[in-house]
């Protein structure tokens, strides 16, 4: 049992770092080389993160509920490991609950992205909430990188 337990913490770390490569790397990149608008190409790139961001607090509470069940014990939650999953958590809810709704009421406010003039205050302002928001995706795959060497080296312990 202790195995498996371990193997679902594995999994889910992996399945999640996977995603948040492949949402950056491909599904971000490929919405706004093919589709014909960046209005087109942002509309699919929020519906994506949106699923990105489930699947990453999913996959966090499982690593967690998994790590609990293997240690029989709350002071595992308080190991580096099992820290670097809570802030990655913390960090995909707050681009989830505070950055992507302020992005989208700009989207709306302004129309269309691509029509709006280059000095436009909202555009700046939401030019703004995409750094923050890349940057959060960023340092949810550092810390994740982080987590799996923590959890690489806790198996040698």
């Amino acid at each position: 049992m202790q195995t498996f337990l371990r193997t679902i913490e594995f999994l889910g770390l992996g399945l999640w770092l996977g995603s948040e490569v492949f949402f950056s790397f491909v599904v971000a990149r490929g919405a706004f080389r093919i589709l014909a608008s960046r209005d087109s190409a942002g509309a699919m790139v929020g519906y994506a993160l949106w699923w990105l961001h489930m699947i990453g607090v999913v996959c966090g509470i499982v690593i967690l509920l998994a790590r609990l069940a293997r240690t029989r014990t709350f002071a595992s939650l308080a190991t580096p490991a099992a820290l670097c999953v809570v802030l990655m958590i913390i960090l995909t809810v707050v681009s989830q609950h505070a950055v992507s709704p302020r992005m989208a009421a700009l989207r709306v406010q302004m129309g269309s992205i691509q029509a709006t003039a280059a000095d436009s205050p909202l555009l700046a302002e939401f030019s703004k909430l995409h750094r923050i928001s890349v940057s959060l995706e960023s340092g949810v795959l550092l810390v994740g990188l982080a987590a799996t060497y923590f959890m690489i080296k806790d198996l040698a312990s």
